[in-house]
């Protein structure tokens, strides 16, 4: 006899819940301040709000356009130009509800069954399972902490003639880590070389603290036809619930893109690609935004440092880690995590439950800075009187 289970795709019916809802589920349970899951707990600017009211008002609220409103994919256009300096047009791009879908729909459109794809460690859990649902398999080449660098004797090692695509997360979550020149250009040289797509999740792409202007993996030499640029409004205005994204190719390419679009959500609602257009165009928005996150990045930052907690190196996103083994603290991350939340009140998320493959590492745990400041100096100091209790580890 055959249960409900039985009757489901087994990609799915083993998945555990996701470590960011199964973190943020505790949080709420119990009352915890939320350092886990990645969201501001502030609205989105005003101005956004605002342009978005108004396109309730005047704009219309039927389907728009499958591949996204012209405007919007103007706008995502012209920003890229302004930011980043890349050469597109409208017809390399395609609106998605989130980056989320976008990343779905790279991996679907590329990927085929019997396929192999690159995917770094530790890595944004959606894209294993999206690679498997495609009849692919992950290949997993884990990235080194505390600098999480990419090896390129250990990516040309996990190479075989069924390597399909990679999937380069950079800016790095969970690790806030930014890929250096020369990781670009090798990247770069291996796709080219092994004809491989690139599908390049950047959602943290103007979240950024190092003074640099962020470069693409579609700029590098070689490269513009064969990576898939994904970006997020969500993270540019921190506004996730907005689930507003889009992806970025070559016009042939972004075509097929559009075709495992149309069969996934099919279409963003149009208010809220009128507001994001708007914001876009306008480069006081994401500059603000920038500076109140780097003040909350300080403040976790210092606040870590002078309860003498190991904090690995962060450039970029809303994240910050701790090194547990570093600071003397003798538990594995997810033993951390639930005992945190649960005794502490304070929401993490273990880096391992970011992990497939070997050698995973359970001495890191993730912190959320795009936080009010006294959340951030509350959160701090029950981490410090906790750890006290734990004498040190």
């Amino acid at each position: 006899m055959t249960t409900p289970a039985d009757r489901l795709s087994p990609v799915y019916t083993g998945l555990p819940l996701t470590i960011f809802e199964r973190m943020s589920g505790l949080a709420r349970e119990s009352g915890a301040i939320n350092l886990g899951q990645g969201f501001p707990d502030d609205p989105p600017p005003q101005a956004l709000s605002d342009a978005a009211v108004r396109a309730f008002s005047t704009r219309s609220q039927q389907y728009p356009p499958m591949t996204g409103l012209p405007e919007l994919r103007d706008a995502v256009a012209a920003f890229y130009a302004r930011e980043q300096g890349l050469d597109l047009a409208r017809d390399h791009v395609v609106v998605t509800s989130g980056a989320t879908e976008a990343v779905a729909c790279a991996i679907l459109a590329v990927v085929r069954p019997g396929d192999e794809v690159i995917v770094f460690s530790p890595a944004y859990d959606v894209y294993a399972p999206m690679v498997r649902r495609a009849g692919a398999t992950p290949v997993f080449v884990p990235l080194a902490p505390p600098l999480w660098c990419y090896d390129e004797a250990r990516i040309r090692a996990a190479l075989t003639p069924r390597t399909r695509a990679m999937i380069v997360n950079d800016p790095l979550n969970p690790a806030g880590t930014v890929a250096s020149d020369d990781d670009l250009a090798m990247l770069a040289r291996i796709a080219c070389e092994h004809d491989l797509v690139a599908i390049c999740d950047e959602v943290w792409e103007t979240v950024r603290f190092d003074g640099r202007r962020h470069r693409s993996l579609l700029a590098e030499p070689g490269m513009e036809s064969r990576a898939i640029k994904i970006g997020s409004a969500g993270k540019i205005f921190g506004a996730t619930g907005w689930k507003v994204g889009w992806l970025i190719g070559a016009p042939e390419m972004a075509a097929v893109l559009a075709k495992a679009h149309q069969f996934l959500t099919f279409t963003t609602p149009p208010m809220l690609q009128w507001a994001v257009a708007e914001g876009l165009a306008d480069p006081a928005i994401p500059r603000a935004l920038h500076e109140r996150w780097s003040a909350s990045r300080l403040a976790l930052l210092n606040g870590l440092f002078e309860a003498d907690f190991a904090v690995t190196a962060n450039a970029a996103t809303w994240f910050a880690c701790i090194d547990l083994a570093a600071t003397g603290i003798a538990l594995d991350d997810a033993t951390f995590a639930e005992r945190l939340v649960r005794e502490a009140g304070v929401a993490t998320i273990p880096v391992s439950a970011l992990w497939e493959g070997d050698a995973a590492p359970t001495h890191v745990v993730r912190l959320c800075h795009c936080k009010p400041l006294a959340t951030i100096e509350e959160a701090v100091g029950r981490l410090a009187r906790w750890r006290e209790g734990l004498g040190h580890g």
